[in-house]
């Protein structure tokens, strides 16, 4: 095979059924150069959030699914497949457990300790579980996210109006899109000009500025205009928040998705280049780690006095306000979350982000898909705006795919008709239909999903485990546990989970369970919680008899 690996097309399969075949491709399709955020490295995004442990994991995964029956599963532990067992048809092809550690010793001096010793990955979210579909991924939460902002606090609308945050990495570049989406006006800084040049060649920025001055009149110009606008200043987003204030700018909203999560690799300290840094990661690590606890207690400040100067602050699941905190920054969660403020009510009613990805490789079967959806959801606005606009903006790279956040009856009746349209030769190959982790019962993430929970629960981990447990149990083709996600080494616990449809009567019965009880989790998580909206919903979900 050449160094280069991407995602078989096409009809024809190298492995003993398309179940085992759509899983080697989701694999494939994560660490192709067009959608990994450093392919050669195994790196999906977010940083360090990779596929597999190392080139020989990728090639020994590639020959274990290759050779893999349909009645065996396949462990990986941390990105390296370490057996196989035979268990029954309709048991998971793949479970997988990536960055687990012992709770007492789950910290990032641990975690990379064993890294050096080649004993795991971070896994991330999507990256192990090799959900992966580039930035529309995330889209779709920032999306209804400032959706939220928009209807709460903007007559339903953010034009006329300025979002300063930063990062266009494989999360953040999704913040301009969200805005334009909404009318607004976004600022993203980054300090990356790689990075930049990517998301204006992609669409996702429409223009790179060079200083804050012309960033902030072309934004305001824009904004006055109520016309949508998507600016990349180049620059360390400590410095440039900081200087916003020095000449007076409070834009209308504030938020920020740098990596703070991972303090060591993906935060780059005010007065230190790209180059800098990584020479300092290497030579004087006491000294680079004191410029971070500087940086990141000056950035923080910044996002707070932006708040107590009339903007609307939050933080977007990165980690940064539990960093600052212990960089020295007692008034770090004076910064509200994302998820406790803005997306609580949709997990109540068991909706999230579901995705479906085309192992055909023809953009032609997801756009037959969103007929579908166009046609059997239209009485769902935020849906049809939804499918409308990324038909529009987002181009495909690797696989093709669609992600929609979905209710658990919608979930159960698009995950039907798309093995429908398989067996019927609708669409040209099998798809596979996955998740975002961000959702009610998927995450434990108390400065994420699960902060300031009703009940106190916020550090509460059984949900997820059971998640896996339960979608195993459902017939999910591939079902992963991981820690860290987005907020870094002993902060959360997430579960995955994937299930090809193959257009067989097993898919079918297979999509019904798995798209029913894997958000209906979310539901009976909150309901337990005491969230009156999600008991509703339950009596609803009972009352079907799912």
């Amino acid at each position: 095979m050449s160094n280069v690996l991407v995602s078989p097309i096409g009809p024809d399969i190298s492995c003993q059924s398309w179940e085992i075949e759509g899983l080697l491709r989701l694999f494939l399709n994560s660490i192709d150069p067009r959608v990994a955020e450093s392919s050669k490295d195994l790196i999906v995004y977010g940083g360090r959030g990779k596929a597999a442990r190392n080139h020989d994991a990728v090639q020994a995964i590639i020959h274990e699914l290759q050779t893999l029956s349909t009645d065996e599963t396949l462990l990986i532990q941390s990105g390296k497949p370490i057996g196989k067992f035979r268990t029954f048809e309709r048991s998971p092809r793949i479970v997988n457990a990536s960055s687990i550690l012992v709770p007492a010793w789950s910290t990032d001096e641990h975690f990379r300790e064993l890294i050096s010793k080649g004993l795991m990955m971070y896994g991330q979210s999507t990256a192990a579980s090799w959900a992966y579909i580039g930035v529309q991924g995330v889209l779709q939460g920032t999306f209804e996210i400032m959706g939220e902002i928009a209807d709460r606090h903007f007559d339903h609308t953010l034009r006329g109006k300025i979002v300063l945050t930063s990062g266009l990495g494989g999360m953040g570049a999704a913040q301009p899109l969200s805005v334009t989406m909404h009318g607004g006006v976004s600022i993203v800084v980054e300090i990356s000009e790689d990075k930049i040049k990517q998301r204006l060649k992609n669409n996702y920025c429409d223009i790179k500025v060079d200083s804050l001055q012309e960033a902030v009149q072309l934004a305001q110009e824009a904004a006055s205009a109520k016309k949508p606008l998507a600016i990349a200043l180049v620059g360390n987003v400590s410095e440039r928040y900081r200087e916003a204030l020095e000449i007076g700018f409070i834009p209308d909203i504030v938020t920020d998705q740098t990596s703070a999560h991972d303090l060591h690799n993906g935060y780059i300290p005010s007065g230190v280049t790209l180059e800098q840094a990584a020479v300092l990661r290497k030579k004087n690590k006491t000294h680079y780690h004191h410029l971070i606890k500087e940086s990141l207690t000056l950035h923080d400040k910044a996002m707070v006095s932006f708040k107590e100067q009339g903007a609307i602050l939050f933080e977007y699941g990165n980690n940064l306000r539990n960093q600052a905190y212990n960089a020295g920054f007692k008034d770090a969660f004076n910064i509200q979350g994302f998820a406790s403020e803005y997306l609580r009510p949709l997990y109540c009613e068991g909706r999230g982000p579901c995705r479906w990805i085309a192992l055909s490789g023809d953009p032609e079967d997801i756009y037959r898909i969103d007929d579908i959806v166009l046609e059997e959801f239209k009485h769902d606005q935020r849906v049809i705006r939804w499918i409308k606009y990324v038909q529009e903006k987002i181009y495909f790279y690797g696989l093709p795919a669609r992600t929609c956040w979905l209710n658990y009856e919608e979930r159960e009746r698009i995950g039907f008709i798309i093995n429908e349209m398989v067996k019927s030769g609708e669409l040209s190959a099998p798809i596979a239909i996955t998740r975002d982790h961000s959702e009610g019962s998927t995450m434990a993430a108390p400065y994420r999903e699960t902060e300031k929970m009703f009940d106190g629960s916020d550090i509460v981990a059984d949900w997820p485990i059971l998640n896996a447990m339960l979608n195993a149990s459902a017939g999910a083709s591939m079902v992963s546990i991981q820690n860290g996600g987005g907020v870094g080494v002993g902060n959360s616990v997430h579960s995955g989970m994937t299930v090809i449809a193959d257009g067989s009567d097993e898919a079918s019965e297979r999509l019904r369970n798995v798209l029913v009880v894997d958000p209906g989790m979310s539901i009976i998580r909150h309901a337990d919680a005491g969230y009156e909206q999600a008991e509703k919903s339950l009596d609803k979900l009972y009352m079907g008899k799912r």
